[in-house]
């Protein structure tokens, strides 16, 4: 019982992966993913898998799965009607919200403000009041608030419920009894109480994110729980575990109780996989850029470890940690530091009324596809710029499993390319060049916009598409090394089983520093430990393999935000001493005023084991290009050597241009890099360029 399965929806692609703790060795099925019921792809990839591998289900020990699915219901506001519960004469903030216009919407005169997820209508105000410190200032009026449930119930068709009262991080009893009465009212709904979502203070954020978790619930909850249904039904027994956005692995009963926790789920996963590589490399310092079908990500990992956020906009033009962004709403919960744009290899290709060429946001998906599945699309996508520039062969794409058409994909470009007087190879190469600077923008809002120099960072990229596109995105930026690891069309599956168990706790009380009782503080963190260790033993982790962090947000006084820090042995000195330094490090000042604490953070870690694919093997001699053909480089077409990934071992070195194919991926070296497989099967990309 060694075997662990990896599974990623992606807006095009399926992944599993399969990997036998015991040896280490990794199996990977790549499937199209089925919009209407994605369980659908996933048990055909597990069966596809399964049968390739020579295992049978109940062999299976451990299932872990990233999705997905409540990003896009937020994105495509397809979640279900919510209604809003909320103290009186607070009913306005989500209409009033903080939203400020994305780059895009900065001069549009007639810019209109996107419509807030709960309608005023379907909102009720419950005569009630708690204050910052918890005490009662105004009693819960149960009646009135009975009332005002049953008649909004009555006349509003409503699938789940978000309760969010003033201050009740600080005491949620009124929010419980407020769920009691929906319980009595109609105990089919969905309710999602802010005190049990994640109790930290900031009314709008809070409110954002418990509503979101009434919009997602009911769909993400029927969805696992048919997924696990259907697992067992198959003859895995094993618990089904989720990708939480934190980069943790969750519980399926978290995520019910929490399905927020999902917003970013998929692309977590691809940053821990790029965490995991570069720990086994010994890089510490790297830029995660994974492209996928549908979309394009970039996170930041320093120091072996992913950057966290903890508050996260999600559902306007951009999804990110950034603060100054605030397009769409603001999640109050921990996020893997991340920037999500809409590019990939579906992306779509068109000109705007303007006549310019533009790729993204919209996707041809799986279902038509891009023109070259020959499955109904007719529009250029990026995948069909890709094999009209040469870059993809035809005959081997997913290691020849799917058949996929030049000639389509050249007509669509052709058509494409009319208007502007090019070839179909030309209007292709224009594709490639604005699709590689759609996807640097992500790259900029992780690094430049904070800073940071990409110069001192390697680049690593996983996903399908990514190896296609990473080296000329590395030009941009002026790095000198890409490292693409082994199977990275699948690299968010393979991070799915390189993640560790997590739970994350917060708790807001604002604490003076000065004459602060560290025996209140520490009365916090041993409660929030208490219940987070009881949520890690119940998956399985003993006491002794439970590993506990602890952190703290400070503010300096009269400052209205707070910058997280680590809060060592209970050190409040030490951390304070460190909030210093990091206010210096992010503003430029060094401040002497005496600081509050505000926020306290328990993380409790089950560690799982790390894969490790190593190999000791050396090639003997230069590998031999497999064949030629026609690629894009310089301008031009050009006879280019191909190899096969396989046979790529440790060892030699291979001049661009070049491209080497793959089952999940294609990676094309350019002119002026040399790549070179390193012991662990990643290809190591250098550019003689920007040493």
């Amino acid at each position: 019982m060694t075997l662990a399965l990896g599974i990623d929806i992606g807006g095009t692609f399926t992944d599993v992966v399969m990997i036998d703790r015991s040896d280490g060795s990794v199996c990977t099925a790549k499937v199209l993913t089925t919009p209407d019921d994605p369980a659908v792809g996933v048990l055909d990839g597990i069966d596809e898998l399964l049968a390739e591998a020579g295992h049978d289900p109940p062999e299976v020990s451990q299932v872990v799965h990233a999705t997905t699915l409540a990003t896009n219901l937020i994105l495509e506001r397809k979640g279900g009607p919510v209604a809003y519960v909320t103290t009186a004469g607070f009913g306005d903030i989500l209409i009033i919200g903080n939203e400020r216009k994305g780059d895009a919407e900065k001069y549009d005169l007639f810019y209109t403000k996107q419509a807030p997820i709960v309608p005023r209508r379907r909102t009720v105000d419950v005569v009630e009041r708690t204050g910052a410190d918890g005490s009662v200032v105004v009693p819960l009026d149960i009646e009135q608030a009975r009332t005002a449930l049953a008649d909004l119930l009555a006349r509003e068709p409503v699938e789940a419920v978000a309760v969010c009262f003033l201050h009740s991080y600080a005491n949620g009893e009124h929010e419980r009894q407020v769920a009691d009465i929906i319980a009595e009212l109609s105990p089919d709904l969905y309710v999602a109480v802010s005190s049990d979502v994640w109790p930290e203070y900031r009314e709008l954020p809070r409110a954002c994110t418990t509503v979101m978790s009434a919009y997602v619930g009911p769909t993400v909850t029927r969805y696992i729980a048919r997924l696990d249904d259907e697992l067992a039904q198959q003859g895995i027994g094993a618990r089904l575990q989720i990708m939480g956005s934190s980069g943790g692995i969750i519980s399926a009963a978290t995520v019910a109780r929490r399905p927020v926790q999902l917003v970013e789920s998929g692309p977590a996963a691809g940053v821990m996989a790029a965490a995991h590589i570069g720990r086994l490399s010994g890089i510490d310092d790297l830029i995660s850029f994974d492209m996928g079908g549908t979309t394009a990500k970039a996170g930041l990992v320093r120091g072996g470890q992913a950057a966290i956020a903890h508050e996260f906009y999600v559902g306007g033009t951009a999804s990110s940690g950034v603060k100054k962004i605030n397009t769409g709403y603001p999640i109050k919960i921990p996020v893997i530091d991340l920037a999500e744009v809409g590019a990939g290899g579906g992306s779509i290709a068109y000109l705007d009324s303007g006549g310019a060429l533009r790729v993204g946001p919209n996707s041809a998906g799986a279902e038509p596809g891009p023109a070259c599945y020959d499955r109904g699309g007719t529009q250029p996508t990026v995948t069909d710029a890709d094999l009209v520039l040469g870059y993809l062969n035809p005959g081997f794409f997913l290691g020849g499993r799917m058949a996929i058409r030049a000639d389509l994909a050249h007509a669509a470009l052709a058509e494409l390319a009319e208007p502007m007087g090019l070839t179909s190879e030309e209007a292709a190469a224009g594709v490639y060049e604005v699709v590689n600077a759609t996807m640097a923008a992500a790259v900029r809002v992780v690094t430049l916009e904070r800073g940071i120099d990409p110069r001192d960072f390697t680049l690593l990229a996983s996903g399908g598409a990514a190896g296609i596109h990473v080296a000329r995105l590395a030009e941009e930026f002026g790095i000198a090394e890409v490292v693409i690891p082994a199977n990275p069309g699948v690299g968010s599956a393979v991070g799915l089983l390189a993640s560790d168990v997590v739970t994350d706790h917060v708790r807001t009380q604002v604490i003076d520093s000065v004459g602060a009782d560290a025996s209140v503080i520490e009365a916090i963190y041993t409660e929030l430990e208490s219940v987070a260790v009881a949520e890690i033993g119940a998956e399985g982790f003993s006491a002794d393999e439970i590993v506990l962090e602890r952190e703290i947000d400070i503010r300096y006084h009269h400052q209205a935000h707070e910058l997280t820090v680590p809060l060592h042995g209970g050190d409040l000195d030490r951390a304070t001493t460190a909030f210093n330094e990091l206010y210096e490090e992010l503003y430029g000042i060094r401040q002497t005023d005496p600081v509050e604490f505000v926020n306290y953070r328990v993380r409790v870690i089950g560690p799982v084991p790390k894969p490790d694919w190593s190999t000791d093997e050396v090639a003997a001699q230069p590998p031999m290009p497999l064949s030629y053909r026609p690629a894009w480089f310089d301008g031009e077409m050009a006879d280019t050597p191909v190899y096969r990934r396989h046979t790529l071992l440790p060892g030699p070195t291979i001049a661009g241009p070049a491209i080497i194919e793959e089952t999940s991926s294609t990676v094309v070296v350019p002119k002026g890099w040399t790549v070179s497989t390193d012991c662990w099967l990643s290809l190591v990309l250098r550019s003689g360029r920007f040493r």
